[in-house]
């Protein structure tokens, strides 16, 4: 039956919804045995999971990363410490976890990556798939250059000396150009503080590490060969990782997922024992009730949310592809954000008791010590108090650059996976190791543009085009297509179809009107307060030809999009452009069993009649 339900005629849409749950009729072995399904990537035939532990451990593992570490602390403590904790928990409750199930359900249902996901859903969607996989790419470019500079700085933890705890003499001509004093990090007073000095710490990763340059209008200079070595050597165990799909990274995610808790509860037990960490903890959840006003909190826990998560990437829908049909995905969405939400807060406390003692030691307020959030607190402010500890300083910096590493992997294989996957949807003939070594070799070379002179300056324009502002966009088109285009009705009917599990009005609730409006209200507000880009200790604007690189990469997602929409109003017009026809399961049989059973509810339930608004608004609150 076909019915207009969301303004298109949707021929999967049955006019009713239930208040009796029919059971589905289980197929026997032999019908099982006959299954086909429409193309290559019939369920059957798709690689799985070695079981359920394995997608927890790699959903834990994506989603538990560098984000929770060194994002999530600086970002607290700048938007009102524990009063952060509140818009953060509602957005994750009413955005996060509703979007982080719908795309586990996309994935599960259809049994596709993201991009062949959206072309089943309707062709012209296709456009939101490749969207996310240009954010996801171009994230996954620069992450692993992070990833390499943390291992540089774990090369050099395996020494007494810590290598950034004291200032060096070739080090005089770049602080006299900008009129600036060293003060060695193993300085136990506040004249780091004082203006016109910095810390060898922060001094040692500008200089050492990244060999910065101040002024990127002549480029951004050639690549480091200490950084593109540990860049390989990032990509190459990535690789390792990935060089079976989910059959070998599903087996490393227990380490990939489990280990940096150890190192994390070993750290938070060493901070404990600190002088000055619980001031520095108390500073971490110090409340500004006052924040709660500031529209930029809010703003602040959405980008937080959807990073930390890794929502809007397609990793999620890619990961969940690979399930059984009828795994049970809201309890392992429950535990994975929650467990998100853990790390974060455990990482926050563990990070600010170090830089509680640190503050102790010099003397001052725990603000006054953090240089800033990411790589600012990785890189700069931790090592600084690691260098004042009086013992074993160099194990406790191995323990946190290795778990800094570990956690990379762990999002980095995701993320890698990710173009992997649609790679192998549209030509599975070839060997997945193939896939991967080709990717990883690809975006090994992108990177190298990371490890200049100018590379961080080129991650952070990067990061906003590709893994901010990208995302961002095709995410509010996820959400759109699937609760206005596909309809809420014909989702909620799928995902009660295959976990046998009718979704509740929290889940209609937020799907059908909080997530779409709040996506929308946050994304207004993003765009009018666009800042203006500016890179390096000088705060220049970006030369015109960098930032239109940037521009170009979000243009690149917005075109293909209209690209799609062009080539299926004008030239492929099999289908209407927005037509869900071809939308199921991947088998046959399947396909036929999931008719069937909405054809079955048709009969048994009376959904509202009306205009769209009063069905829409009926089903949601009502469920009929």
């Amino acid at each position: 039956m076909t019915t207009k339900s969301n303004g298109f005629d949707n021929p999967t849409f049955v006019d009713n919804e239930p208040n009796d749950e029919p059971k589905r009729t289980s197929l026997s072995n032999n019908e099982k045995a006959d299954v086909k399904g429409f193309n290559q990537d019939d369920e059957e035939d798709r690689a799985k999971w070695g079981n359920g532990l394995e997608f927890l451990m790699s959903c834990i593992a994506m989603s538990v990363g560098l984000g929770n570490i060194w994002r999530f602390p600086f970002t607290a403590k700048e938007n009102g410490g524990g009063a952060f904790l509140i818009p953060y928990i509602i957005v994750l409750t009413v955005i996060g976890r509703p979007l982080y199930y719908m795309e586990m359900a996309l994935g599960q249902f259809s049994s596709r990556g993201n991009v062949k996901m959206y072309e089943k859903l309707s062709p012209v969607l296709k456009s939101i798939g490749f969207g996310q996989l240009i954010g996801s790419t171009c994230v996954a470019t620069y992450y692993c250059c992070l990833m390499a500079i943390t291992l540089f700085y774990l090369a050099h933890s395996f020494t007494s000396d810590l290598p950034w705890t004291e200032c060096q003499n070739s080090w005089n001509d770049y602080l006299r150009e900008i009129n600036t004093e060293c003060v060695a990090s193993t300085n136990n007073t506040a004249e780091t503080l004082k203006l016109n000095t910095t810390s060898s710490s922060e001094l040692w990763f500008r200089i050492e590490v990244l060999r910065q340059t101040d002024n990127i209008s002549d480029g951004i200079g050639s690549p480091d060969w200490r950084l593109t070595l540990c860049l390989l050597a990032s990509w190459f165990v990535t690789f390792l990782v990935s060089i079976r799909g989910v059959k070998s990274s599903g087996k490393a995610s227990y380490f990939l997922a489990l280990f940096p808790y150890v190192i994390m509860i070993t750290l938070l037990i060493r901070a404990a024992t600190l002088d000055g960490a619980g001031d520095g903890m108390y500073a971490f959840i110090e409340t500004d009730w006052n924040k709660l006003k500031d529209a930029s909190v809010w703003y602040a826990a959405v980008t937080q949310c959807f990073f930390s998560l890794n929502v809007g990437f397609g990793s999620i829908i890619m990961y969940s592809s690979y399930n059984p049909f009828e795994h049970k995905i809201n309890r392992d969405a429950l535990i994975v954000t929650t467990l998100d939400t853990f790390t974060s807060l455990l990482s926050g406390i563990t990070i600010f008791g170090i830089l509680g003692n640190l503050a102790l030691e010099m003397g001052t307020d725990v603000a006054d010590v953090i240089s800033s959030g990411g790589t600012g607190l990785a890189f700069i402010s931790y090592p600084e108090a690691i260098a004042k500890f009086t013992h074993v300083a160099w194990l406790f910096a191995i323990l946190f650059f290795f778990m800094l590493f570990v956690l990379g992997v762990g999002s980095l294989v995701a993320l890698q996976n990710c173009l992997n996957t649609v790679i192998k949807d549209a030509f599975p003939n070839i060997n997945y190791w193939i896939i991967s070594a080709f990717t990883a070799s690809a975006m090994f070379l992108v990177g190298l543009i990371y490890v200049t002179p100018g590379g961080q300056y080129m991650l952070d324009l990067v990061d906003h085009f590709g893994g901010t502002f990208i995302i961002y966009v095709f995410a509010i088109l996820e959400v759109y297509a699937v609760v206005y285009l596909y309809g809420l009705q014909n989702f909620c009917l799928d995902l009660e179809y295959m976990t046998n599990h009718r979704p509740g009005i929290y889940w209609r609730l937020c799907w059908g009107i909080i997530m779409p409006v709040l996506l929308l209200v946050i994304f207004v507000y993003f765009v009018v307060t666009l800042p203006t880009l500016t890179y390096g200790i000088f705060d220049y604007e970006y030369p015109d030809g960098i930032l239109a690189f940037g521009w170009c990469i979000l243009g690149i997602g917005i075109l293909q999009t209209i690209f799609w929409v062009g080539y299926y109003t004008f030239y492929d017009k099999e289908y209407p452009i927005f037509s869900t026809e071809n939308w199921g399961p991947s088998s046959s049989k399947r396909t036929k069993e999931w008719k069937q059973f909405k054809q079955d509810l048709l009969e048994q339930r009376n959904y509202s009649t009306g205009n769209w608004f009063k069905r829409q608004i009926t089903f949601i609150f009502l469920g009929r």
